[in-house]
């Protein structure tokens, strides 16, 4: 049964995973919404946009979901802002895992997570809500990846890894077994983090094992 779907964003973003969507899931996008301060157009890939603030009078939580799209900016905490105002008022978030992705049954994946191709997902990992796996990614087996989180692309999560909150982790980085990446840090393209880490730290690619050194704390 086709299930309706308003779409948060209207950028690069809401645009790719609108594309994926309207391909790979029983959801029919019914409309875009915005911010009110931020609408500038009344329509998005053919369809209305709506500023959020009358989006639930127009296309209401009792025959629609939501889903929001945006990106990682401020450590993916804009993006965990409005998941929670949709949450207010009144929507179930949705989620979407591509059937091109490499998973097990009984994968469990929270709402508005967003799980792209090529994805190997192994058995008894869990991602939380609010997350994205862009392509491409290697997650181990009985690995945790928390809440608004972004995974970029070609990411080795190895075995038994726990990914805290509010993470950002750049391509090709490669995550020991068995670590804990502590909430609110930023692992950089290419680094290689072999230890538990502390909250807000950024870790960026050195060729030498000097790699799990923080570089600075994060900004947020």
């Amino acid at each position: 049964m086709t299930r309706k779907l308003v779409m948060f964003g209207t950028r690069q973003i809401a645009e790719v995973l609108s594309w994926y969507i309207e391909r790979e899931s029983d959801y029919r996008i019914e409309a875009f919404t915005v911010d009110g301060e931020f609408l500038t157009d009344t329509t998005f890939q053919g369809r209305p946009v709506v500023a959020f603030e009358e989006v639930t009078q127009r296309f209401g939580p009792d025959e629609h979901e939501m889903f929001v799209a945006l990106s990682y900016a401020r450590m993916n905490r804009i993006r965990a802002e409005k998941f929670a105002a949709a949450k207010a008022a009144g929507y179930r978030l949705g989620s979407h895992v591509s059937p091109k992705a490499q998973v097990w049954d009984g994968l469990q994946v929270g709402e508005n997570s967003f799980v792209m191709e090529h994805n190997v997902v192994q058995p008894f990992a869990r991602i939380g809500a609010d997350t994205t796996l862009w392509a491409g990614n290697h997650i181990g087996h009985h690995s945790v990846i928390g809440d608004h989180c972004f995974l970029a692309s070609h990411i080795v999560v190895s075995g038994g890894v726990t990914i805290g909150d509010h993470c950002f982790i750049g391509v090709n980085a490669t995550l020991r077994d068995g670590i804990t990446v502590a909430p609110r840090c930023l692992v950089g393209a290419g680094a290689l983090i072999l230890g538990d880490t502390q909250p807000e730290q950024v870790f960026m690619a050195e060729p030498t094992p000097a790699s799990r050194v923080p570089s600075s704390r994060v900004r947020i």
